[in-house]
């Protein structure tokens, strides 16, 4: 159904709806559970990996629209999860798409995408101008909206709107709290392969302490796959917490909120490992809040980056004959490090292509580095595995 401007009448048939802070409404079908959910509107390019999508953490308190048009088309499966949505993390709280969700057409569907949103509590819509509304967010920036979906078509627009209006966006707002583990553990998952399903865990050294600001489970599954082993403890464990576990290094994870925010009780733990000189490497939140913590400001993106084609370039010194090489990323992230105000002990180490923004940094005299991007994929291409063989290889 068309996207408007205005407020339009109520199409026959529409059973959910898109209402933006400024009064908009856009009208289609919706599917999964029903209710009204309150979120930040972004778009996301990946053509696959819908249910990684919805499931990662960093998406907590936004809608995500699919540029793809075809989504639920290959259904769901117990094991394309990035966290334990089912046990209170947040993650995506709906999905905008094109078309009507169809019958699962894929091996490992064990259930229909529509069934698997209803058992996850998140609301979809369908019947959308897609493209009109990424094009919507290229040109405005991301809208506050809620998304809303009743079977019997009954809407209350005008306080969908003062909702919309009155929620304050993520711009200073601490998610990774809401998200994280509440108490630490020992990982156990190891890496996938078809037919056989994840693995386990068997290393003893080097040992990785991973502070969860809102992970994905596959990051944890790559640490292993480079050799270590892992422990996941909450995003406000203590300095004299963490160094208890003796570790070997330190990771930094992705999640999702204002990194300053989240860095006021973040930032002064990350200092205090790098006083300590202890091995860290940060991904996508974890990266941003590196750079904080070596004086650097991080900002809120126009549009954001949220796909699984993101081109970054390795610059800087380092690389050697690599230098310059390109890497096909997968992204998902609405601030980003303000490149000019990193200070002369920090070196930009990777670049987007799209924009020129900060996708990665290394800390001078430090053995701690951080990327903008998810090189663990799932999602998404596997170029930058490497970064983990750089991390867990250099504990050893």
């Amino acid at each position: 159904m068309a996207l408007s401007a205005s407020t339009p009448a109520q199409p026959k048939g529409a059973t959910g709806c898109l209402v933006l802070a400024d009064g908009t409404v856009i009208w289609g079908r919706g599917f999964g559970a029903g209710g009204a959910a309150v979120g930040e509107v972004c778009f996301n390019t990946a053509m696959t990996g819908y249910q990684e999508v919805m499931t990662d953490p960093s998406y907590a308190a936004q809608i995500v629209t699919f540029t793809f048009p075809h989504i639920g088309n290959v259904g769901a499966n117990a094991e394309d999860i990035e966290s334990a949505f089912q046990n209170g993390v947040e993650s995506a709280v709906g999905c905008v798409v094109r078309e009507d969700v169809t019958e699962p057409s894929n091996f490992r569907s064990l259930e229909r995408f529509t069934e698997w949103m209803v058992a996850a509590g998140k609301i979809g819509l369908s019947g959308v101008d897609t493209r009109a509304l990424t094009r919507r967010i290229r040109k405005a920036g991301a809208p506050n909206a809620v998304i809303a979906h009743d079977p019997e078509g009954n809407f209350d627009i005008p306080a969908l709107v003062g909702r919309a209006r009155e929620w304050a966006g993520l711009e200073g707002m601490d998610l990774a709290s809401r998200v994280s583990r509440e108490k630490s553990e020992e990982w156990k998952g190891g890496h996938w392969t078809l037919g056989a399903g994840y693995g386990e865990a068997g290393s003893e050294k080097p040992h990785v302490v991973a502070l969860d600001y809102g992970s994905k489970d596959n990051i944890f599954r790559n640490l292993v796959r480079a050799g270590a082993k892992v422990t996941v403890v909450p995003a406000r464990a203590s300095f004299e917490e963490i160094m208890e576990l003796a570790p070997d290094g330190v990771f930094l994870s992705n999640g999702p909120g204002d990194p300053a925010a989240t860095g006021e009780y973040a930032v002064p733990v990350i200092r205090q490992l790098l006083d300590a000189d202890v091995p860290i490497f940060g991904i996508c939140l974890g990266h941003q809040m590196l750079a904080i913590a070596a004086g650097a400001k991080t900002i809120k993106m126009h549009q954001g980056h949220r796909g699984a084609n993101h081109p970054v370039q390795r610059v800087g010194t380092g690389w050697g004959e690599t230098s310059g090489l390109v890497e096909i990323t997968s992204m998902n992230h609405g601030f980003a490090v303000d490149a000019d105000t990193l200070p002369e002990t920090v070196e930009q180490t990777h670049v987007s292509l799209f924009d020129g923004t900060n996708c990665g940094i290394a800390i001078k005299g430090k053995r701690a580095f951080g990327v903008q991007y998810h090189p663990e994929a799932s999602p998404g291409p596997q170029d930058s595995f490497y970064l983990f063989e750089k991390f867990v290889g250099g504990l050893v």
